[in-house]
């Protein structure tokens, strides 16, 4: 799976060594690794979030106007969703 995914993807790499003192298999991680963190779905960030924020000492009302925010700066970002459709992901 590395070898296809980076593959696809060369010409990131091909950057990141021109621009960065990376080599080439240490940019093919980080290609791979930034490729991982944007394919978390929408429920796998917003639990994930939640538990990290909780752990911080946020309250409920806090964390999800956070999350709610964040999320319209993600990469590809999703359809807005209520505070409501947040608890429902993380409690169900």
């Amino acid at each position: 799976m590395l070898e296809r995914r980076t593959s696809s993807h060369e010409d990131l790499v091909d950057h990141l060594v021109r621009s960065t003192p990376l080599a080439r298999g240490e940019a093919a991680r980080v290609v791979l690794d930034v490729l991982a963190y944007f394919d978390e779905t929408i429920e796998e960030y917003t639990r994930r979030r939640h538990r990290e924020l909780q752990g911080h000492g946020l309250t409920n009302p806090v964390i999800f106007e956070r999350i709610a925010e964040e999320l319209t700066h993600r990469a590809v970002a999703p359809p807005r969703l209520s505070i409501r459709q947040l608890r429902r992901i993380v409690y169900g």
